[in-house]
């Protein structure tokens, strides 16, 4: 097995830029890309996150409430879990991204709570060439997540507009 997507650009002299993400051409449909690293959930993390959204359900940041539901402890915001997906997606298929076109058939298939490490993996599904814009594409991947026992967590598909290679910003000679 040969990568041929490269993680670093020449920009001297023995001298290598970090690079993220695919251009529009490097995707091909059926590709899955496992997103590492994992991310371990905090309290910290899911309280923080429902009181700056104003999400009031109390089951994500009251102990004494969230004891007395079926999870016996504070859930995590799914709302938080389908942000730290996409976030963990970002290095390989959404960095050359021109804009997120949308979210679609996001599914919470089983509670997150602190304390869980959540991996992502994305599965290229399909892309074409964008009719208004020349220089860029659309992509549509699903993602899940799994947790640290292997349990899916969450499933979505996600469609992007990404630049073709040779138009992106990155590209630019000073960046």
């Amino acid at each position: 097995m040969e990568a041929i997507l490269p993680a670093y650009k020449a920009v001297g002299n023995r001298r290598y830029r970090e690079t993220s993400g695919l251009y529009w051409e490097d995707f091909e449909p059926g590709d899955v890309f496992e997103h590492r690293p994992g991310r371990t959930v905090l309290d910290t993390d899911n309280v923080y996150f429902t009181l700056l959204t104003l999400n009031v359900q109390p089951v994500h940041f009251d102990a004494a409430y969230a004891a007395k539901t079926e999870w016996k402890r504070l859930l995590v915001d799914s709302t938080f879990t389908l942000a730290l997906l996409t976030g963990m997606s970002v290095r390989t298929v959404s960095a050359k991204v021109v804009a997120n076109l949308g979210w679609d058939k996001v599914k919470a298939t089983h509670p997150v709570f602190a304390g869980d490490t959540l991996y992502a993996e994305s599965t290229v599904l399909h892309k074409r060439e964008s009719r208004s814009r020349p220089t860029q594409g659309i992509v549509a991947v699903f993602t899940r997540g799994i947790n640290q026992d292997g349990v899916e967590v969450m499933t979505f598909e996600r469609t992007m507009l990404i630049y073709r290679r040779g138009h992106s910003p990155e590209e630019a000679a000073n960046y």
